[in-house]
């Protein structure tokens, strides 16, 4: 009977702790039902990280900046249609309104800027703006390239045909960390190393990255261009050891 017993017994103890789990287990499943826990969302990590990264993917838009033109036109009032340039303090002058500071804002944003400033004197104006001139999106490629400079941006432009524009690798560089500096916003600029080397040598360019308008390429020197090409004797005689005759 014993031997009979024991099964039995073990059985129904495993089937009672697998009930306790159940009714342990049960509310945690009625509250994610009815909803997420307040308290706990404001302490969850993953939205602490979300909050804090600093480096967000975006598309900007583009900001009027001085020396820009435009084309403002009025559609129920063409009487105000005028071309308007940005001056160097990022003031421009509009008709029957004055002085407005235009700098720094997206075609959107100048737009509804303008549209308030002119309800002063129109009744709910209908406004479009269009940019005339304006500063062409370019790249600068700089360090141990052929030819640094800035150039412009025209259509789609990975890092190694940057390269290839600014004049190619000089013997000096050290195209294995490529540098490529790109703008986030006001207070944040990322940096990533790329190994052109390595990509243009395997012939595998899925990781050569499209620039961005503003980006900015720095090739290093690489360690043997660094060793000056003349060395006075004295000082190569202080650190050979020479042998007496």
């Amino acid at each position: 009977m014993k031997k009979v017993w024991l099964p039995i017994r073990f059985l129904i103890i495993a089937t009672a702790a697998v009930g306790l789990c159940g009714a342990v287990q049960a509310p945690e499943g009625n509250r994610s039902a009815a909803g997420p826990d307040p308290a706990a969302s404001e302490n969850s990590p993953i939205k602490t990280a979300e909050m804090t990264t600093p480096f967000q993917k975006r598309t900007p838009r583009y900001k009027i900046a001085p020396a820009d033109s435009f084309d403002v036109s009025f559609e129920l009032s063409p009487e105000f249609n005028q071309t308007v340039t940005v001056q160097p303090d990022g003031f421009i002058t509009l008709r029957g309104i004055g002085e407005l500071h235009a700098a720094g804002q997206t075609v959107p944003e100048l737009t509804e800027t303008l549209r308030h400033s002119y309800t002063k004197i129109l009744n709910d104006p209908l406004i479009s703006v269009v940019l005339k001139d304006f500063e062409k999106p370019y790249f600068i490629a700089d360090g141990q390239v052929g030819k640094p400079g800035k150039y412009e941006l025209r259509g789609e432009t990975t890092v190694t045909q940057a390269v290839a524009m600014a004049g190619g690798y000089l013997e000096s560089s050290k195209h294995s960390q490529v540098l490529l500096f790109r703008r986030i916003d006001d207070q944040w600029t990322e940096a990533k190393i790329l190994n052109l080397k390595k990509m243009e040598k395997s012939g595998n360019l899925s990781e050569d990255l499209s620039l961005h308008p503003g980006d900015m390429l720095f090739v290093p020197k690489n360690t043997m261009s660094k060793i000056q090409k003349f060395i006075p004797n004295t000082s190569i005689g202080g650190f050979v050891p020479l042998k007496v005759p």
